[in-house]
């Protein structure tokens, strides 16, 4: 009977999902075959969507006449700010940071397409690299996966970060006057332990000791102005982030201490002979410092207090470069990977340790996105701010960069995140996006079924039904 009940709490609590090695493709006719494939639209219906220059080819010539810009559809984004607050919990972000998403929100009531605020919702096991892992590969990693957490392991599925790195430029290139453009990191060596390689500028700094408030954030303070002045496409009129040393202030290293710890840890990596063309596509910056705060004193302690308003100050600075662009669509993207409970834990599936905050800020280069957060009214209560799971931003990040999806994403596309060109609502492009989405999702479906047996026919036949129908609807907008 003992053993009986272990294997089956082996196997329902340590759930295992099969890795598959799939990779989604950057060629030249890869959203054409998807769409084709596995939707069923007409050759005359993918030409149609090229020559309105919705999707991305070289074999047509579109009505721009612009050449790619995308792999699959042409990118929205300049630039992606990825800035993850560990343990960033909803009421954290909607009450604690007044000078950064606070005072945006405020200013949201008359401008409501550049800055949105969502509860972010996180699957258990509530886990940094678990997170990190969901939060590229558009996945849900398994409980048994938390014994990784322990020790590095690289990510083996496809992710937006991998895609970043192996995309041609020339598909993606946006404004053909630019420069190289890079990848850069900073902060909870997570990272570099998920993504080794990927970077071609990282400053990873040790995450291991919840008793260290301070070291990951200081260290992250003291690359941002390297890492934001090279930010986007290059404009004189944009401003300077300047030194945040200043916010450093509570500190528990001083600046000896910290330096040596980055140099034990190894790692920092810079991008060699940058010239005044080349600029940082993604930005990834990871603080740790609330996370930290909440296992060693709980959240409702005044070092949680004086640690948000550190973040505070430093995510102020960040959004006001993003302000400045006024020529490019820069985008930041602030959120927790999980949240916390009252007594500073996580890892579980409570509503504290799910609900983390995701807060979008798009600068004024960007096209207008359309506003289902509630904000628009100038309410501050979270029943008014939209839910969205934590990996439907990677099929957002892939479409907004013109990348394409990750091969096993499970996520939805988020279309309010999504700067749209014409004023009708939903457009053809977004309309498009998510027709993309749902076929890269199904391809991911039939293939795991095919090499697992694990979902069942009815389930399958179930979905197949309900694509159909959406497929139908889509073709008739067309």
């Amino acid at each position: 009977i003992s053993l009986l009940g272990v294997y089956i709490f082996t196997k329902s609590f340590f759930l295992a999902r099969k890795s598959l090695p799939h990779v989604s493709s950057c060629s030249d006719d890869a959203a054409v075959q998807l769409l084709q494939k596995h939707l069923g639209l007409t050759r005359a219906e993918t030409e149609t969507l090229i020559m309105n220059g919705i999707l991305s080819s070289d074999n047509i010539i579109s009505s721009n006449a612009h050449g790619r810009r995308g792999c699959w559809m042409d990118r929205s984004a300049d630039a992606i700010a990825v800035i993850v607050v560990d343990a960033l919990r909803f009421d954290f972000a909607l009450e604690h940071l007044p000078k950064s998403i606070g005072s945006r929100l405020k200013k949201g009531k008359e401008d409501t397409t550049r800055s949105k605020l969502f509860r972010f919702v996180a699957d258990p096991p509530t886990v940094t690299m678990q997170r990190l892992k969901g939060l590229t590969t558009g996945g849900l990693p398994a409980f048994a996966d938390i014994s990784n957490s322990f020790g590095g392991a690289t990510v083996e599925e496809d992710t937006w970060v991998q895609q970043m790195k192996v995309s041609p430029t020339f598909a993606r290139r946006k404004r053909m006057e630019d420069g190289r453009s890079f990848m850069a990191f900073v902060g909870d060596d997570t990272w570099v332990d998920l993504f080794p390689n990927q970077f071609d500028e990282s400053h990873p700094f040790p995450s291991f000791n919840t008793r260290d408030l301070d070291t990951v954030d200081n260290g992250c303070l003291e690359h941002l102005p390297r890492l934001f002045n090279n930010f986007g496409p290059p404009d004189k009129d944009k401003s300077l982030l300047k030194s945040l040393n200043h916010i450093a202030r509570y500190g528990t290293n001083n600046k000896q201490e910290k330096n040596k710890t980055a140099e034990h840890n190894g790692s920092s990596r810079f991008v060699e002979n940058m010239t005044e063309h080349d600029y940082f596509e993604l930005i990834v910056v990871h603080f740790l410092g609330v996370d930290h705060v909440g296992h060693t004193y709980g959240p409702n302690n005044f070092h949680m207090q004086d640690k948000l308003a550190q973040i505070d100050l430093a995510l102020a600075e960040i959004l006001n470069r993003i302000d400045s662009a006024t020529k490019t669509c820069e985008i930041g993207f602030i959120f927790g990977d999980h949240g916390m409970t009252n007594d500073g834990n996580h890892g579980g599936g409570t509503e504290d340790e799910t609900n983390a905050g995701l807060f979008a800020h798009f600068s004024p280069g960007c096209a207008e996105t359309t506003d289902v957060s509630g904000s628009e009214l100038g309410l501050t209560t979270e029943q008014m701010f939209r839910s969205i799971h934590q990996i439907d931003l990677v099929p957002t990040i892939s479409i907004l960069l013109g990348l394409p999806i990750p091969f096993a994403n499970i996520g939805g596309l988020v279309p309010a995140l999504i700067p749209f060109r014409s004023s009708s609502v939903p457009t053809a492009h977004v309309a498009t996006s998510l027709a993309l989405n749902a076929a890269q999702v199904w391809q991911y479906l039939t293939t795991y079924s095919s090499a697992t047996n694990s979902l069942s026919l009815e389930a399958m036949k179930e979905l197949k039904e309900l694509l159909y129908k959406a497929t139908m609807k889509y073709k008739n907008s067309l």
